[in-house]
């Protein structure tokens, strides 16, 4: 009789279970969204979608209400998934979660892809000038090196 090593979890092994996709309603994170949404249908895998909400406590001193404003974000994303899936439900189906997490992009999709023990993980390309002076979230999170990172342009 031979005993087996505990089970730990182990990330790829029969392809991808969850693939995690940064999405914030920006053109480049929606196609991300729509190819994520295609491996995960031929792969089998969970879709996991993740907003982050971003924290702007400059904001909130100043009396903005930005927990309501991101909330607000959050639903029209969702809003938006569940009807995209409703159109092509009859032509095929995904799994998907939604997941909202907050602080600073980066930060956030690198905690999602933690706690939902992503496999892969899938973002738009920046859209954003300032990042090629401090990183954009893409590239930061391929020096991470802690999962395959797609960028869909």
């Amino acid at each position: 009789m031979t005993e087996h090593p505990a089970h730990r979890f182990e990330r790829g092994t029969d392809g991808p279970k969850v693939i995690l996709v940064g999405l914030d309603g920006s053109d480049s994170s929606l196609r991300a969204a729509a190819y994520a949404s295609g491996l995960a249908r031929r792969q089998r895998a969970l879709l996991a979608i993740v907003y982050v909400q971003p924290v702007m406590p400059a904001g909130a001193a100043l009396g903005v209400p930005v927990a309501e404003a991101t909330g607000e974000i959050a639903e029209g994303l969702v809003a938006e998934i569940r009807a995209a899936a409703e159109r092509v439900r009859a032509i095929w189906d995904v799994r998907w979660e939604f997941h909202t997490f907050r602080g600073d992009p980066y930060t956030g999709l690198v905690t999602a892809a933690d706690e939902l023990k992503a496999d892969a993980v899938v973002v738009g390309a920046s859209e954003s000038a300032g990042h090629r002076i401090i990183g954009s979230v893409a590239v930061r999170l391929v020096k991470a090196g802690r999962w395959p990172v797609t960028v869909v342009p």
